[in-house]
């Protein structure tokens, strides 16, 4: 389940189907509450994709932790990524899209590819799970959560295909193979440095720490982007750098560290690192955050921000959490 599947429909409509998937999975619904139901599910499209949205995310619990345990988990953390363990990686995947555990029709579109492209990378990482390697060059990266890289090293060239996620590259020096990074957007080629990429929808973000990135565009834009700066482009719009900050790569040590980072940005972020469905109520979205957050514990960082900041945290189910204003 997608997050950008969640952010397709309202938030009022989300808690409202959450709230009706506990009244229905209650022993003591009555049929004048099913017929209610019904209603407001006849009301509007946004209602029923918002219904089978959270239907969805809790059949995947049920499915996962009742009836198929270990199969994403073990696949998404293989480390022996041999062809063997690729074709066991779609079958699973296949399964899961044949019982519709991906999520309702509109998304399944933009869901099934970037489930894929995890499940078949070379290196890849689930919900709240990252990841480091050292490549054959001596080089090093980090992989976020829900993050999905091919690597693609030969006499001639070293190449890391980012298919979905981020990743961080600390470059190892080879002046006849300059390491590249490949996005939907376009082309990094490190000058000998350190930089992440993010690939988000239509856009991919760089930020560099050390040294400096030559980024060329699918539309064959080109620009160099220096040290504590990050470049934010499209594939036919490459705009000036702007300032970063070391604090985008705290997540390799397991934090979140906010500076005035809008709420909405910061629980879209925990939500990473969170089974289930994490939302943010729009009325405290824009709220600016301060302060360091445990990535691998986020029930302990949501109770960080129920003290910091005037909101509640409201938990319907066990994977169904959201963030809204205190009462």
């Amino acid at each position: 389940m997608t997050q950008a599947c969640a952010n397709a429909i309202s938030h009022a409509s989300l808690e409202q189907a959450a709230q009706w998937y506990v009244q229905l999975n209650d022993l003591q619904v009555d049929e004048q509450q099913r017929r209610h139901w019904q209603a407001w599910l006849a009301q509007s499209g946004e209602h029923q994709a918002a219904w089978h949205y959270v239907e969805r995310v809790g059949q995947r619990f049920a499915a996962l932790q009742q009836e198929h345990p270990h199969a994403a988990s073990h696949v998404l953390r293989n480390t022996e990524r041999t062809a063997i363990s690729r074709r066991q990686a779609v079958k699973s995947l296949l399964v899961l899209v044949s019982g519709g555990l991906l999520g309702w029709s509109a998304c399944k579109q933009s869901a099934l590819p970037l489930a894929l492209a995890r499940w078949t990378a070379d290196l890849a990482t689930g919900t709240g799970e990252t990841r480091e390697a050292r490549l054959s060059d001596g080089s090093r990266i980090w992989l976020n959560a829900l993050s999905a890289v091919n690597v693609r090293f030969d006499a001639s060239q070293r190449l890391l295909l980012l298919q979905a996620g981020e990743v961080l590259v600390d470059t190892a020096k080879d002046p006849d193979r300059p390491l590249r990074v490949q996005t939907a957007q376009g082309w990094m080629r490190a000058l000998g440095t350190r930089f992440s990429v993010r690939q988000d929808n239509l856009q991919t973000l760089l930020n560099v720490y050390e040294g400096a990135v030559e980024v060329r565009t699918r539309e064959g834009q080109v620009r160099v982007v220096e040290a504590a700066s990050q470049l934010l482009f499209s594939d036919n719009h490459s705009p000036v750098p702007t300032t970063a900050t070391a604090t985008r790569e705290a997540w390799r040590r397991g934090l979140l560290l906010a500076d005035n980072m809008p709420l909405g940005q910061l629980i879209e972020e925990l939500s990473r690192y969170r089974p289930g469905h994490l939302g943010c109520d729009p009325a405290v979205a824009s709220l600016p955050v301060m302060g360091s957050f445990p990535l691998r514990d986020t029930d302990q960082a949501l109770r960080l921000l129920e003290a910091a900041l005037p909101v509640r945290v409201i938990k319907t189910l066990d994977w169904w959490v959201s963030v809204g204003p205190k009462a």
